[in-house]
């Protein structure tokens, strides 16, 4: 392995840096969006009790691996195992992780462009009176507006990754991720004062174990992975700037929590509002952007918690944005030897124009079609059902079975100078437990398995 000196690499400034940036990566859309409408489809509860059990056995120790890979290189997600591992495949890992974070951060900046119009829309009381479901289909099948929101969303997210490490990934999440937490408290506190909101709080946490089929463990699974932003070169990428007294262990868990809560509280801000106003939680992924503009409209103040919702949505958002920009930025600036501020604007216009494309496949290019998906559903598949398991399940392999004992322990333990009561728990998950689950996940979604 070779020994590769980073020292005037930047970094993460403070152990709360680390913590808002990480679970600004984490937290996102996936949480805010998806977690509530995939617990509604799976049954409530009984989803709930098995997705917080896999971000712990599994979610967890794949997190914390890593972190252990970018630390311990001290470099981007595709460098990293070219110097851990030189003269090796695995760089074919960060590859896949740098492909995941550019299809990804593509899509995935369509739909957080619809939240600032939902923002606008929400400002302008737009939804009074309105069939929401004909609103968001006449904004997401139209051309000029999308796009527009898709590039001033971009642009946010190549402000911040432009000023740095420290001085912009670490300086704005660390005032984004408290802002995310008040707003969706608040939020929470609505929900809960409403009449019927009982029945909510029932159905997400009570569980029913009838509910519980294999295909339901899968989907709490493959939440769990995709939450923590787990195989898309982030959290290597994110580890790399953590300083070395840094304990990773206790990172990882604080980070898991910190995403765990804002998941669970994401469904007690919907599901005691949906079940108190007579809506269906089964509304699928149309949740957000079609059932709860018109649970406001039936809400007290709902003008004001409208507005509340969709500055937070645009947040959690935004911090997932900057972290899979960061990926690509990394890796030009360091492998490709570009400055960090060209890394930035060439890998946000590149980013930008296959984005343009994902928006415009709600439009006019919606007839433009392989294997019956759009060009959305394409980045969608590839990444979400290929890419991220694979490359979680490489890695861990790679820790847990090339990467020697050794290594590991110095780099969890600091040298020795920190105790590791579960580090053998954590060989064990990360060699036998994790690859296993990962990939029944992986078959699960491309369809050779079915429950």
């Amino acid at each position: 392995m070779a020994n590769v000196d980073f020292s005037n690499r930047d970094s993460f400034g403070s152990k709360f840096g680390v913590i808002a940036a990480a679970a600004g990566s984490a937290v996102g859309l996936g949480n805010i969006w998806r977690f509530p409408y995939v617990a509604g489809e799976s049954g409530g509860g009984a989803f709930v009790l098995i997705y917080l059990a896999f971000i712990f056995i599994i979610g967890v120790p794949v997190m914390l691996s890593e972190f252990v890979i970018g630390r311990k290189a001290q470099r981007n997600t595709f460098g990293a195992f070219k110097i851990l591992a030189p003269g090796k495949p695995w760089f074919i890992i960060g590859i896949m992780g740098l492909v995941a974070a550019f299809f990804i951060l593509a899509f995935y900046s369509t739909i957080a462009g619809w939240t600032l119009e939902y923002i606008v829309k929400a400002v302008s009381n737009g939804f009074k009176g309105q069939d929401t479901t004909i609103i968001f289909e006449s904004f997401k099948t139209s051309t000029f507006k999308p796009l527009m929101w898709q590039f001033i969303f971009m642009f946010l997210t190549g402000w911040i990754v432009f000023s740095g490490v420290k001085n912009g990934i670490e300086k704005y999440t660390k005032v984004l991720m408290p802002l995310l937490f008040f707003l969706i408290l608040l939020m929470c506190i609505r929900s809960l004062t409403l009449d019927g909101a009982a029945k909510g709080l029932e159905f997400l946490f009570k569980p029913d174990f009838s509910k519980i089929t294999w295909g339901v463990v899968l989907e709490a699974l493959g939440q769990a992975a995709f939450s923590l932003s787990i195989g898309m070169g982030a959290l290597i990428t994110y580890g790399s700037y953590i300083q070395k007294d840094n304990n990773l262990s206790k990172t990882a868990l604080q980070v898991s929590l910190a995403d765990t809560l804002i998941a669970l509280l994401a469904g007690v801000m919907i599901f005691p509002a949906v079940f108190a106003l007579g809506m269906d939680p089964q509304a699928g992924p149309g949740l957000v952007f079609q059932v709860l503009p018109e649970l406001f409209m039936k809400m007290p103040a709902g003008y004001i918690f409208s507005i509340i919702f969709f500055i937070l949505l645009a947040v959690a958002a935004l911090t997932s944005t900057v972290s899979l920009l960061e990926v690509v930025v990394a890796f030009a600036s360091e492998e490709l030897k570009i400055s960090r501020n060209k890394a930035t604007i060439i890998g946000a216009i590149a980013i930008w124009l296959v984005g343009v494309i994902a928006t415009l496949s709600f439009s006019d290019l919606s007839h433009v079609k392989l294997f019956d998906l759009t060009i959305f559903d394409i980045l969608d598949y590839v990444s979400a059902n290929i890419l991220l398991p694979v490359g979680a399940m490489a890695i861990v392999i790679f820790l847990g079975w090339f990467f020697g004992k050794k290594l590991i322990f110095d780099e969890l333990s600091n040298e020795g100078t920190l105790k590791m009561k579960f580090f053998g728990l954590f060989i064990f998950i990360i060699k036998f437990i994790a690859p296993i689950a990962i990939l029944l996940v992986f078959l699960n979604s491309i369809g050779i398995i079915k429950f």
